[in-house]
C-alpha cells in the first residue's frame, strides 16, 4: 500500500506548462473517483502554467475504452501529452484482471507507436476505499501526480534536440 501523498510536488522542479496542450481522457465508470482525479489533474496543469484553452477533456464509457479514446485524441488533436484517467476495482470475477491488463498494454502500445506520451492514471485497487484514498482522500490525488508527469513528458517530447537537459 502506498504511503506517500500523491498530491505533493515541488513546482520549482517542473517545467512551465504554458506552451503545452494537454489531453485528458476520462472513464465515466466510477465517476466519483474519476472526476476527482480529473479535477486534480486540471488544477495542477493550470497551477503549473497551462492555459485553460489548451486542456482538452473527453469522456469514454469505461477504463477499457481509454485506449481508443487516447488513440483518437492523438490522431485528431495536437496535444503534447495525454492523461488517461480510469478506475477498476477488484470484484469476484476475472474481469478485473482482463481490464487492467488490456488497458495497461494498450497504453504501453500507444506510447511505443506514437510520439505523444500517454500517462497512466488508472487506479486498480482491491476496494473502493483504496480508490477513494488515492482520488483526493488520505493518500492525496493520483491525478495531481499524473499531471506533473504529463508536464515533464511534454517537456521531454518538445526538448530542443541540441539541448542536453530539459531542466527538471
Amino acid at each position: 500500500m502506498a504511503t506517500t501523498n500523491l498530491s505533493y510536488y515541488d513546482k520549482t522542479t517542473i517545467p512551465n506548462a504554458k506552451s503545452f496542450r494537454f489531453g485528458i481522457v476520462v472513464s465515466e465508470w466510477n465517476p466519483d473517483i474519476t472526476r476527482s482525479l480529473e479535477k486534480g489533474a486540471i488544477e495542477t496543469l493550470l497551477n503549473c502554467g497551462a492555459l485553460k484553452k489548451n486542456i482538452i477533456s473527453w469522456d469514454v464509457p469505461g477504463s477499457f475504452e481509454l485506449v481508443y479514446g487516447c488513440k483518437k485524441m492523438i490522431q485528431s488533436q495536437k496535444v503534447d501529452a495525454i492523461i488517461a484517467i480510469g478506475n477498476v476495482i477488484q470484484g469476484e470475477t476475472k474481469h478485473f484482471d482482463f481490464v487492467c491488463e488490456g488497458v495497461t498494454q494498450g497504453i504501453i502500445d500507444l506510447n511505443v507507436k506514437h510520439d505523444v506520451p500517454v500517462i497512466f492514471c488508472v487506479l486498480t485497487d482491491n476496494t473502493k476505499q483504496q480508490s477513494l484514498d488515492r482520488a483526493g482522500g488520505a493518500l492525496g490525488n493520483k491525478g495531481i501526480e499524473c499531471a506533473v508527469a504529463a508536464i515533464k513528458m511534454a517537456a521531454l517530447k518538445n526538448m530542443d534536440r541540441k539541448s542536453e537537459s530539459i531542466g527538471f
